[in-house]
């Protein structure tokens, strides 16, 4: 089954774009290439069950298995060796990167208390946007009675986009909420 933004993508998103930037080709038109979610664990090498439980979330909230990701070189201020688990992340791409979107777009940052809409500034220079959540909490998926511990996630957004200027007007065609 295919999602609502990938048809959204395919029957406005592309025409509206093509018009836009001038595009000669469709294949210039900036896509989605892949989205990757990243949760950092802090007490993770003192309580190893925070992290499994970070896993179990990350798992809901994504639908595929997260990696568990390790630290690559030792600090001492944090006592910190190299290789200790630190955290988890998830790279979605095809129809699973789409659903993600359309769920974090349409469901979980309208239940941001306070929500204005995402920063416009938070491209990083080829085309590729990041976004920082305070909690885990706002996804449907999260059951409140069952977390430890708040914690937020990076979400990266790549797409093929050349500038940061392609690939805001294509989020924004997509339905990013940015604020104003």
């Amino acid at each position: 089954m295919a999602s609502r933004l990938k048809e959204k993508y395919e029957n406005e998103v592309i025409n509206a774009l093509m018009e836009k930037f001038q595009y000669k080709n469709v294949m210039e038109v900036p896509k989605l290439e892949k989205i990757v979610i990243n949760m950092g664990i802090g007490g993770a090498k003192d309580n190893p069950k925070s992290l499994e439980s970070a896993v179990k979330e990350l798992e809901a909230i994504t639908g595929q298995k997260p990696v568990v990701t390790r630290a690559k070189k030792s600090i001492a201020n944090f006592k910190l060796r190299e290789g200790m688990k630190v955290g988890a992340k998830v790279t979605l791409r095809g129809d699973r990167m789409y659903h993600f979107l359309d769920k974090l777009i349409n469901v979980a940052l309208p239940r941001v208390r306070d929500f204005r809409g995402v920063s416009p500034t938070s491209f990083d220079g080829r085309g590729n946007y990041a976004l920082g959540i305070k909690e885990q909490l706002i996804f449907p998926e999260i059951d409140y009675d069952m977390v430890e511990s708040i914690r937020g996630l990076d979400i990266v957004i790549v797409t093929t986009a050349k500038t940061d200027e392609e690939a805001r007007v294509f989020l924004e065609e997509m339905g990013m909420p940015f604020r104003k």
